[in-house]
């Protein structure tokens, strides 16, 4: 392959962040008195965005326009002041953004994260590496599997999509990866598994992060 770029999905590709998302959540919950949700649960939650992820974690009863809303808006509170607080790097990330940026092969961040909570954890996590475009949700860009984001990356980084590959954990990710022309992997120590992955197009699954520089 001639792989000139990657763009990597956020959450469950590049930074293990289930931890301060299902505590913000929880705690969102707890306020309320109601039943809240184990991290395995809320990795079934994820990929979405936050407003799927708040109505997927609210009994039916609660999913209101006006219910919603409240609680939507103080996840966005809670989640936006604790969103690094146990949020890392996956292992083996670090050096393989290292041996990518020896090689010139260029980064980007799409994430259905909301755009300003992607960008601050882009920004403590990934301060090291050269990051040429970073995207989150909201505003005009529409979310993954809309591939929008993704080939506003390629147009930043000046490179054709056929030359760029989608990195992610889900089903949506690769999803993106198609629709937008690139060679999508999906990366098994995110919040979804193999068969997810290869439903929804993956052309490679990947385990450890090392493996990638194999698909260049």
């Amino acid at each position: 392959m001639n792989i000139k770029g990657i763009v990597f999905d956020l959450d469950g590709t590049l930074a293990d962040s289930i931890e301060d998302i299902a505590e913000s959540m929880n705690q969102v919950l707890e306020e309320q008195n109601l039943a809240i949700h184990s991290i395995d649960t809320y990795k079934t939650f994820v990929g979405n965005g936050i407003r799927k992820l708040v109505k997927r974690s609210l009994p039916e009863e609660l999913r209101t326009d006006e219910l919603f809303t409240k609680n939507l808006n103080r996840m966005l509170e809670v989640y936006g002041a604790n969103c690094i607080n146990k949020t890392k790097l996956y292992p083996g990330v670090a050096d393989l953004l290292d041996q990518l940026q020896e090689k010139e092969i260029k980064i980007s961040v799409f994430s259905n994260k909301a755009n300003d909570l992607t960008h601050k954890v882009v920004k403590v996590l990934l301060a090291k590496w050269d990051v040429s475009f970073v995207i989150g949700a909201g505003g005009d860009v529409a979310r993954k599997p809309n591939p929008q984001g993704a080939l506003m990356a390629a147009e930043k980084m000046k490179i054709s999509p056929n030359k760029l590959m989608f990195v992610g954990d889900s089903g949506v990710d690769m999803e993106t990866a198609k629709n937008a022309g690139m060679f999508g992997v999906g990366v098994l120590w995110g919040f979804r598994g193999s068969d997810e992955l290869k439903a929804n197009g993956a052309k490679a699954i990947i385990s450890e992060a090392s493996e990638l520089l194999n698909h260049l």
